[in-house]
């Protein structure tokens, strides 16, 4: 949800870590954003948890690649 909330709203993701127990946005806010981005048009609850168990997977690797660290890869891969 972190991600997404600020990917819609055009904030730069590169330097962006998702910060554990820190609460966002309300119940309602998360649910429209993960059906805004599942690209499924009526999805089932157990879609919705499968792309949200697969971007959360993605993200957390991600995180943790040295390729995708931009104190790392400098602007190399800038939006990458």
């Amino acid at each position: 949800f972190q991600y997404l909330k600020r990917f819609d709203q055009g904030r730069d993701l590169d330097r962006f870590r998702y910060k554990a127990l820190s609460v966002e946005g309300s119940p309602a806010e998360c649910v429209q954003l993960f059906l805004l981005h599942c690209g499924i048009v009526d999805p089932s609850w157990a879609e919705l948890r499968n792309f949200t168990w697969f971007l959360n997977i993605q993200l957390r690797d991600c995180e943790a690649s040295v390729f995708c660290d931009p104190s790392f890869v400098g602007d190399t891969l800038n939006g990458f």
